[in-house]
């Protein structure tokens, strides 16, 4: 069972999707995302690595409209994002981040300058600053993100942190 406490939580986290602020989440905010990614890595829409991360924001967005939008308006409020999110919780906060990754995978590679499947922990805190993560907090959010102290951030560094990310206080 997933605390009030976590469902607060869960509710914070809810202003990182919200990326233009208009109070809800929708197909555009993913939209938003993938192109302030695009633009700090100077990577063009319709390239191989642009269609990527457009696919993954709209697979990403189809799997969050999934489970949370409830009234079926494209719009996913603050406490339709709750509610859904605490539903894919209550099995295991893998699962959530699961709709994730076709976004995290793409969102890496467009980060990845030198096309060798890992991000340096720079480029992890440039990715972050994009999506509107304030970069004080960006790169050291990063440097925890290399789980094996390598210097390099890979998917499977991503994914299970993105879960914990909703599970775990700020």
């Amino acid at each position: 069972m997933v605390s009030n406490e976590n469902e607060r939580r869960i509710a914070n986290r809810f202003a990182t999707f919200d990326q233009n602020g208009n109070g809800c989440i929708d197909r555009e905010d993913f939209g938003e995302a993938a192109r302030a990614l695009l633009a700090e890595f100077a990577v063009a829409a319709r390239s191989e690595r642009g269609q990527a991360l457009y696919g993954g924001a709209e697979a990403f967005w189809q799997g969050m409209a999934g489970i949370a939008d409830r009234d079926g308006d494209q719009r996913i409020t603050r406490e339709e994002f709750v509610t859904g999110a605490v539903k894919r919780l209550r099995d295991t906060p893998d699962r959530f981040a699961e709709i994730a990754r076709p976004f995290l995978r793409a969102a890496l590679a467009v980060a990845d300058s030198d096309g060798d499947g890992a991000v340096t922990v720079e480029e992890t805190a440039r990715l972050l600053t994009a999506l509107g993560v304030p970069a004080d907090t960006a790169r050291p959010v990063a440097a925890e993100l290399d789980a094996d102290g390598d210097g390099k951030v890979v998917e499977a560094d991503v994914v299970p942190a993105f879960a914990r990310y909703f599970t775990v206080a700020e």
